[in-house]
């Protein structure tokens, strides 16, 4: 019988080049990974759920083994600007870059007014621009609306 508090490694072995996003809130991986349409890449993709964190408590990994010209860094910094982007390369992390808010959004989130053009013209790219970073406030580049709610949470 083994001890309940018995503490269990989970080893996921190097990647030779790609990008591991660290310090993703819990539970927010699997958001992450259709928000980056990793599912549509042909590449290698570890997730890694409730990680153990000094910094956070529990935290969740991704590794993904391909080039990372295929992450949208600003759909990313979007989600969570607290995520940091560790570039592999050669099986060694090369550079670690911190997000930031994008100030351009298009179309990951949609505009809520029924009287926007964006509603009408069903082709139209949903453009949100950061209209105030301190409190993280998107506003629709057509009508102004403002993008309520957060993608952390």
């Amino acid at each position: 019988m083994t001890d309940a508090k018995t503490d269990l490694k989970l080893n996921i072995g190097k990647i030779r080049e790609g990008y591991v996003l660290d310090h993703i809130k819990a539970g927010k991986a699997m958001t992450i990974y259709h928000d980056l349409k990793l599912d549509k890449l042909d590449c290698t993709v570890a997730i890694i759920k409730n990680a153990q964190s000094n910094k956070m408590g529990k935290k969740d990994i991704i590794k993904v083994e391909c080039p990372i010209e295929n992450l949208d860094l600003e759909i990313l910094g979007f989600i969570d600007h607290n995520i940091t982007v560790n570039i592999i390369k050669d099986g060694e992390t090369v550079e670690k870059r911190k997000l930031s808010l994008p100030k351009q959004i298009v179309n990951v989130i949609k505009c809520k007014n029924p009287r926007c053009i964006t509603s009408l013209e069903q082709g139209l790219d949903h453009v949100f621009i950061l209209a105030d970073p301190e409190k993280e406030v998107y506003r629709c580049r057509y009508c102004e609306q403002k993008y309520r709610g957060s993608r952390k949470s």
